[in-house]
């Protein structure tokens, strides 16, 4: 009547994300770390680190640096934030700090203060080396406002 049957332990072992839920009210001063995602709705003083998703909710205020996989936010952040893949800012977010992620996403409305340093996905080739023109390739003189000139 009460046992467990083994077909609803393999569905929790079969390699489910850890999901980590601190509501509005809970106030935490100190080092946070999580393995998996995590929702945060309440007020947290010190740094956040995750390997996985971290997610502030509307009414979230973290007075510290936040370094996680992906981090979505509609809360107010006052520190430093590094994603490892993403950063989504969603309407109500607001950031006082320095923002470093390989993609950005800033819907309207959000409020951000401080470098932000976003790579677009790709990383970054650096500067390539001028190419020299063909041999066979004909020089045309050309004014500062790019007309062709006579010879």
């Amino acid at each position: 009547m009460f046992g467990s049957t083994s077909k609803h332990k393999e569905l929790a072992m079969a390699g489910e994300e850890t999901f980590t839920f601190l509501a509005r009210g809970f106030e935490f001063k100190g080092t946070l770390t999580f393995e998996g995602a995590v929702r945060i709705d309440g007020m947290v003083s010190g740094a956040i680190y995750s390997k996985g998703t971290v997610i502030l909710g509307e009414h979230a205020m973290i007075e510290g640096d936040i370094s996680a996989g992906t981090i979505v936010s509609s809360g107010r952040i006052n520190g430093n934030v590094t994603a490892t893949e993403r950063v989504h800012l969603l309407p109500s977010a607001a950031m006082n700090g320095e923002l470093k992620t390989p993609l950005l996403k800033v819907e309207e409305g959000v409020q951000v203060h401080g470098n932000c340093e976003a790579e677009g996905g790709v990383k970054s080739k650096g500067v390539e080396e001028p190419r020299e023109a063909a041999p066979h390739a004909a020089k045309i003189r050309v004014s500062q406002r790019g007309e062709a000139l006579q010879r």
